[in-house]
C-alpha cells in the first residue's frame, strides 16, 4: 500500500510539474514577438529572381525569337558640328519585349499586375545605336517596369553624339538628315527581332515633345523595318531619320545684311568726283571695314574640311569685288593724271584721243595769228594785216635798239594774250580727258554693275532651290 501511495505522488508530482512548465513556456511566448510575415512584393520578387538566370535568352523554346519593339522620341538638337561631322542629340528611347521567365498570377500575390525589377537582375537585348560616337550627361535609369503576363518596358533618356554627314553647302539655309540605325550588336534575326512600337505615320509626325524654340526645327522622323545579310547571316535593323532645318534669321541679320550694306555703300561710292581724290580713300576704308568684320565674324561660319559653303564663297567673292571695284578706280584716276605726251605715247589712247591733239594744232595757229595782228601795227594809224608768216615772225623776233613806248606795250600785250591763250587752250584739253576718263569711268561701273547682279542673282538662286528642294 505504501508503495502505491508513493508512486501516485511522485505521477502527481511529475504532473504538476509538467503544467508548471507548460504555464511557463506559454507566458514566455507571448513575451516574445511574432516574427513579421513577408510582403507580397517581396515575396513576388524573390519567387521571379529565385532561378532566374540573366546571361540566358528568356525563352522556353530556343527556336522562338525574342521581338523587341523600339520606339523614339526626339527632345533636342543641341548641337550640330560641320567639322567633326557629329550631331549632339537628347531623346527619350523605349523598349519593349516579352520575357517568358517573369510570368506570375496577380491573385496569388494580392493583385499585383506590374513591379520595377533591377536592370541589371534580368535579361536586357544587346541593341544598340550603329552611329553612335559619344555618349553624354544621361541620367541612369536603373529599373525597369514588368507586368505579369511577362511584357518588360525599359524608357531612358539618352543624350548621345552621333556620327552625320552634314552638308554645309547652303548654310544658313541648310537641312540635315541624320539617321539613327538600331540593331542587335550579335543576335541574328532568328535570335531577336526588331518592330516599331508605334506606326511608321505617327511617329514620323511625332512633334510635341521637341523643343522647337531652338536654332533646329524638327521637320520630321520617318523610319523603317530592313534587314541586312552580313556572313550569310540576316540581322534585323530600325532606322530612324532625323529631317531638322536650321532657322537662317540670325545669321541673315548678322552676317548677310551689314555684308550686304558694305557693297552698297562701295556701289555708292562710284558718284564720288572722279578728280576729288577722295574716291579710293573712301574704298580703302570700305575694303578695311569688311576685313575686320570677316575677322569678327569668322566663329559663326561652320568649319568643313571637304566643301566650301556658299556663304564662304560669298564673303570670298564679295571681297574680290571691293579690291576690283578699288583697283577700277586707281587706274581711271591714273590715267585721268597722264600728261598730253604720255597719252600720245600710248598706242590705245592715241587712237582715242586724237580729238585732242587736232584741238593742241588749232591752238597753236590761232597763237601765231594773233602775235602776227598784234606785232604789225602801222605807227600812222592804218593797220595792215599782212599775208607772209614768216616775215610777221621775223618782224616779231626783230631786236631794236631803241623801242618806243608803243611798241613795248604791244609787246607785252601780245605775250599776254599768248600765255592767257595757252591757258584756255590747256584747260579745255584737260575738259575733254576729263570727259573721256568719265566715260570710261561710268563704262566700267556699268560692267561692275552687271557683274555684281549677275553673281547675287545666281547665288539667290542656289539658296532658294537649297531651300525649297
Amino acid at each position: 500500500m505504501e508503495n502505491e501511495d508513493r508512486t501516485e505522488m511522485n505521477k502527481s508530482s511529475l504532473m504538476s510539474l509538467i503544467w508548471l512548465t507548460l504555464l511557463i513556456s506559454a507566458h514566455l511566448a507571448e513575451c516574445v514577438p511574432e516574427k513579421p510575415k513577408r510582403s507580397a512584393l517581396n515575396q513576388l520578387t524573390r519567387t521571379l529572381l529565385r532561378n532566374y538566370d540573366c546571361g540566358v535568352r528568356p525563352v522556353h523554346n530556343w527556336t522562338t525569337p525574342t521581338t523587341v519593339y523600339i520606339d523614339l522620341t526626339l527632345r533636342s538638337v543641341l548641337d550640330v558640328d560641320g567639322k567633326t561631322q557629329s550631331i549632339t542629340t537628347s531623346i527619350w528611347y523605349r523598349q519593349v519585349w516579352t520575357d517568358e521567365f517573369l510570368v506570375w498570377d496577380p491573385d496569388e500575390f494580392e493583385g499585383i499586375k506590374e513591379i520595377s525589377l533591377s536592370s541589371e537582375a534580368i535579361w536586357i537585348p544587346d541593341v544598340i545605336i550603329s552611329e553612335f560616337v559619344d555618349e553624354g550627361k544621361s541620367p541612369p535609369i536603373p529599373y525597369v517596369y514588368v507586368n505579369s503576363s511577362g511584357s518588360v518596358k525599359n524608357k531612358r533618356p539618352i543624350q548621345a553624339v552621333l556620327a552625320c554627314t552634314l552638308e554645309m553647302y547652303a548654310f544658313p539655309f541648310d537641312k540635315q538628315n541624320c539617321s539613327l540605325t538600331f540593331r542587335s550588336l550579335l543576335h541574328s534575326v532568328q535570335e531577336i527581332n526588331l518592330a516599331l512600337l508605334r506606326n511608321e505615320n505617327t511617329t514620323a509626325k511625332d512633334r510635341k515633345q521637341f523643343m522647337n524654340d531652338g536654332e533646329w526645327e524638327l521637320l520630321s522622323i520617318p523610319s523603317r523595318y530592313r534587314l541586312s545579310q552580313q556572313n550569310e547571316t540576316e540581322y534585323a535593323y530600325i532606322q530612324f531619320n532625323v529631317l531638322i532645318r536650321r532657322r537662317p534669321l540670325l545669321y541673315v541679320v548678322g552676317l548677310l545684311i551689314p555684308s550686304i550694306f558694305l557693297m552698297l555703300v562701295d556701289v555708292m561710292s562710284f558718284y564720288l568726283p572722279l578728280n576729288s581724290g577722295t574716291r579710293i580713300t573712301f574704298k580703302i576704308s570700305i575694303l578695311l571695314g569688311y576685313t575686320v568684320f570677316r575677322v569678327n565674324m569668322t566663329d559663326e561660319l561652320p568649319v568643313t574640311a571637304v566643301r566650301t559653303s556658299l556663304i564662304g564663297v560669298f564673303f570670298v567673292v564679295c571681297m574680290a569685288l571691293l579690291m576690283l571695284s578699288l583697283i577700277k578706280s586707281i587706274l581711271v584716276v591714273k590715267l585721268l593724271h597722264y600728261s598730253e605726251k604720255e597719252v600720245k605715247e600710248m598706242s590705245v589712247s592715241a587712237c582715242l584721243l586724237d580729238k585732242y591733239g587736232s584741238a593742241g594744232h588749232v591752238f597753236t595757229e590761232s597763237a601765231l595769228t594773233s602775235i602776227k595782228t598784234l606785232d604789225h601795227i602801222n605807227p600812222s594809224g592804218d593797220y595792215e594785216l599782212e599775208n607772209s608768216l614768216d616775215e610777221d615772225l621775223l618782224s616779231l623776233n626783230e631786236i631794236q635798239d631803241t623801242p618806243t613806248g608803243l611798241e613795248w606795250l604791244l609787246r607785252e600785250l601780245v605775250s599776254l594774250r599768248l600765255a592767257f591763250s595757252q591757258e584756255d587752250s590747256e584747260s579745255s584739253a584737260q575738259s575733254e580727258w576729263l570727259a573721256l576718263c568719265s566715260k570710261l569711268d561710268c563704262f566700267l561701273f556699268r560692267l561692275y554693275l552687271l557683274v555684281l547682279g549677275l553673281y547675287a542673282g545666281t547665288l539667290l538662286l542656289l539658296w532658294v532651290n537649297w531651300s525649297f528642294a
